[in-house]
């Protein structure tokens, strides 16, 4: 495959570096120290089996699930195109 004046296994490499960035992202967001009682959101008790499971813990199930959902922009463009640059 053609790649212009990217060097071989530049593909790979792009691919390689965003799977890393993100699971450093995703480290990030994990809870660390001390966990709750009680979830910060809705102030319903955190059950102990996911403080057990999740030390840290400072939401309860149902608000880290809303969380969740948001979304997220890591803040890097590797797309490469005119297009997706002047979003």
């Amino acid at each position: 495959m053609a790649n212009g004046w990217a060097p071989d296994g530049a593909v790979q490499d792009q691919i390689d570096d965003t799977i890393t960035d993100e699971v450093m992202r995703a480290r990030a967001l994990m809870p660390t120290g001390e966990g709750e009682t009680h979830c910060v959101e809705c102030g319903e008790e955190i059950p102990q089996a996911r403080r057990r499971a999740l030390p840290g813990a400072r939401t309860c199930v149902v608000c880290q699930s809303a969380l969740d959902r948001r979304p997220v922009n890591s803040g890097f463009n590797r797309k490469g195109n005119k297009d997706s640059q002047l979003r």
